[in-house]
């Protein structure tokens, strides 16, 4: 018969994909569900991919959300990349 290999999620597939569902996720959570030695690792990974991800002070603590950037910061990332010179001006 036939066999329908499926990948494996890695790790930071696993945390955007929770990340995306829109709601804040806790530090304790990412190091517990994925077994991250440093969640806080695996976020600058993600954000330095481009995601735009912020950190909240929650009651349970630090957490995460993924959000949609603002201008300032496409603006602020289009300068670091391609220089001032490429920079949009209104």
């Amino acid at each position: 018969g036939n066999l329908i290999m499926s990948k494996r999620l890695t790790k930071k597939e696993k945390v955007l994909n929770l990340l995306s569902k829109g709601k804040n996720v806790t530090w304790k959570t990412l190091r517990k569900r994925f077994d991250l030695n440093s969640p806080t690792a695996m976020i600058h990974t993600l954000r330095k991919e481009g995601h735009a991800i912020y950190r909240n002070m929650t009651p349970s603590g630090v957490a995460f959300r993924l959000g949609t950037p603002t201008k300032s910061m496409i603006a602020a990332g289009i300068v670091a990349v391609l220089g001032a010179d490429q920079a949009y001006q209104s």
